[in-house]
């Protein structure tokens, strides 16, 4: 991969995590602004988490049958930019719920079509290990960067610019993606059955059980986490320590990755990101001490960063050829689609009828039964090579 080719990626990661830096810790308070209430605000929301569900495996599938990852994320680009325009024009909340259903469907076929893309060409010159976690870091440096950035602009202009700062991100983006360069896909008709072929597998099954129960654990953190620790009497800016102090711990791990994943299979890292996972939701759902939150926040590391490159490694592996993109969104398909949606879902009925703590006690749960199911993988793995 080039220096040119690299800088593209980085670059993909950097602008589309810093939308996602707007939308998420943002996009309620614009929605606030406008009238909308609590119930139409989590309606809207839940939108980034619902349409992952169908749209990835969708774009995933047309980008295999095409050969042409780059091509399909050139067109979404540019239509997402099409599509948000459409903001300007909006009102009233049944419009707003239809306009974020389809540019988000738009915009989830970004991530699984880029990591696909990115994961072919550092495969191509065997470099996977040492550069995916530099160019992957870059996603994280931008979530952070517009969450910063974002807090200055509104203090000082107000919500209202919100749309304009949108805007901008995707056209960057759009942009970008016509200076990406994936090596040649040598185009394969599609086989019938051959995605199912693979899914028969056990230990494939295994892993995205493991995936599926790591972000329904997860989504406690990323619904409730800012609302568990104002509860707690933390203020605005120590909240945004705290998840500051969580992107920077991912930022150090993808940089440092090729020290983890050339040591250790991605199994045995799956492993052990499901044991500190569930530490950390322990200390932070029972022991919710400062130094105990900090420490909890500093394993995001592992329980993000590290299970992300892992799975990543995983899924490269077993869905190749043709099989690659539909492989990549399978897997956002099952863990942030049907995970994140369901346990949010869930960690909101937990949080009204028994309580905060008990939020992050299900997310434990969640965690140690994924490392359950990825111990059935690493067993069917060991009987294969015994």
């Amino acid at each position: 991969m080039t220096a040119s080719s690299r800088w593209a990626f980085g670059a993909f990661f950097f602008l589309y995590f810093a939308y996602i830096g707007l939308m998420s810790p943002y996009a309620s308070l614009y929605f606030s602004e406008l009238g909308f209430g609590a119930l139409e605000i989590a309606a809207l929301m839940s939108m980034l988490q619902v349409t992952r569900i169908l749209g990835p495996f969708s774009w995933g599938w047309l980008s295999d049958y095409l050969s042409n990852r780059v091509g399909i994320m050139r067109f979404c680009g540019v239509l997402a930019v099409l599509c948000f325009l459409v903001i300007f024009y909006l009102e009233q909340y049944i419009p707003f719920l239809i306009w974020m259903f389809i540019l988000h469907t738009i915009l989830s076929s970004m991530v699984p079509l880029g990591e696909a893309a990115t994961v072919h060409a550092l495969f191509k010159d065997n470099s996977f290990d040492h550069r995916y976690g530099r160019l992957r870091l870059w996603g994280s440096i931008g979530f952070i960067a517009m969450v910063l950035l974002a807090g200055e602009v509104f203090q000082w202009w107000g919500i209202e610019v919100f749309p304009w700062l949108g805007l901008g991100v995707l056209i960057a983006l759009a942009i970008d993606t016509f200076l990406i360069r994936e090596p040649k896909i040598e185009r394969q008709p599609l086989v019938r059955g051959e995605l199912r072929t693979v899914l028969r597998r056990v230990e494939v099954r295994w892993f995205l059980v493991s995936a599926f129960a790591m972000i329904f654990g997860h989504a406690a953190l990323y619904v409730f986490y800012s609302l568990y620790l104002a509860d707690l009497g933390y203020s605005k800016s120590e909240i945004g320590f705290f998840w500051t102090l969580g992107v920077t711990a991912e930022v150090i791990f993808f940089y440092f990755q090729s020290k983890v994943m050339s040591r250790y299979s991605p199994t045995s890292v799956l492993q052990a990101t499901f044991m500190i996972a569930v530490i950390r939701f322990v200390l932070i759902g029972y022991f919710a001490s400062t130094s105990l939150l900090i420490l909890a926040q500093l394993m995001h590391a592992a329980t993000f960063a590290a299970h992300h490159s892992a799975s990543t490694k995983l899924i490269q592996g077993w869905f190749s050829g043709p099989l690659q993109a539909r492989g990549q969104a399978l897997f956002t398909t099952v863990a942030y689609g049907f995970g994140g949606t369901l346990g949010g879902l869930c960690a909101g009925w937990i949080w009204d009828h028994w309580g905060p703590n008990q939020v992050f006690g299900m997310a434990a749960v969640a965690c140690a039964l994924a490392g359950v199911a990825i111990a059935q993988v690493k067993t069917k793995q060991t009987a294969l090579h015994s």
